[in-house]
């Protein structure tokens, strides 16, 4: 198995030999209807360092809640990342803004936010007062799987512990000097909500590599490639080329030129890891052949002199 993405992850259904006197038998990973991965190059086992490809983060679900604090970390930028790669699932993206007491009027990042993704739901909310999680009871219906995803310290586990009416995830103090959370969970898990709702909470990713994300960009940038179809030549790089619907509709104000840098930042982060994942794939099939050859010489008897 060469990337081992179609390991059991949480989120699967699977089929097993079941054995009631020890360990049952995973026969097969059923096929998955949504599934979240990342860009992932560090590997997990031993003998697949720099290979694992594809890291898979959650399966099955019908919902990604996308957690962006509204303090120091805030970032819409990062949030749109995210939003790519939720898009790239197959799932529906939300966008919440946790810790809503930490600012004054947390209605400005909130109207920030719905300008940058207009077609996405935005809710801020507080875990610890209660703010505006009513807002979220639409998406926590019976036989639903939601995802937590967002960087250390945005407050997942105090979301879950709110959902859920109790203390089942341990919440730690961020560091105030640059608001930066200190990993409270360390492994994905699966939870019951009261609501019947499962959720399932990730690890902070202080990385989110766009993994196979081209999908998930057209989906995110309608408004920017919408123009490709108007420039003069089909094989437009939306520099400097005549003729060019991009670069009129920024000089005009039709595409917003954010919006654009955004779309370019992503697509530039996009190759970079197909490139990337490209050379890892040639150089994982160069050194097995020089192994198969290497063994093969030696079989015949040994190297030439």
């Amino acid at each position: 198995m060469e990337t081992r993405v179609d390991f059991p992850c949480v989120g699967d259904f699977v089929l097993l030999h079941y054995n009631e006197s020890g360990d049952s038998l995973i026969v097969t990973v059923l096929p998955r209807r949504s599934k979240f991965s990342r860009a992932d190059y560090s590997g997990h086992a031993a003998g697949y360092a720099k290979t694992v490809l594809e890291q898979v983060v959650a399966t099955n679900f019908d919902y990604v809640f996308i957690l962006s604090s509204l303090n120091w970390n805030f970032n819409v930028t990062r949030i749109m990342r995210y939003l790519t790669q939720v898009r790239q699932s197959g799932s529906q993206p939300v966008v919440i803004l946790t810790k809503a007491d930490l600012v004054e009027d947390y209605n400005l990042p909130l109207a920030e936010v719905t300008q940058s993704i207009p077609d996405v739901p935005v809710h801020a909310i507080c875990s610890h007062t209660g703010l505006g999680l009513n807002e979220l009871a639409p998406y926590l219906m019976p036989g639903k799987t939601v995802v937590f995803l967002g960087m250390s310290g945005v407050g997942k586990s105090s979301l879950l512990n709110a959902l859920i009416e109790q203390d089942v995830m341990r919440v730690q103090a961020i560091r105030e000097v640059d608001s930066r959370g200190r990993h409270t969970t360390t492994h994905r898990q699966l939870f019951m909500l009261p609501s019947g709702t499962m959720v399932i909470d990730t690890p902070g990713m202080r990385e989110l590599g766009l993994f196979d994300a081209g999908e998930g960009i057209r989906a995110s940038f309608t408004d920017a490639e919408e123009w490709f179809p108007q420039c003069r030549f089909a094989d437009c790089r939306h520099q400097a080329e005549p003729g060019c619907a991009v670069l009129a509709a920024l000089a005009a104000g039709s595409l917003p030129r954010e919006r654009w840098e955004h779309y370019v930042a992503q697509q530039h982060e996009h190759k970079y890891v197909q490139d990337k994942t490209s050379y890892l794939i040639d150089k994982r099939a160069r050194n097995k052949t020089i192994a198969l050859w290497s063994k093969q010489t030696k079989k015949k008897g040994g190297w030439k002199k």
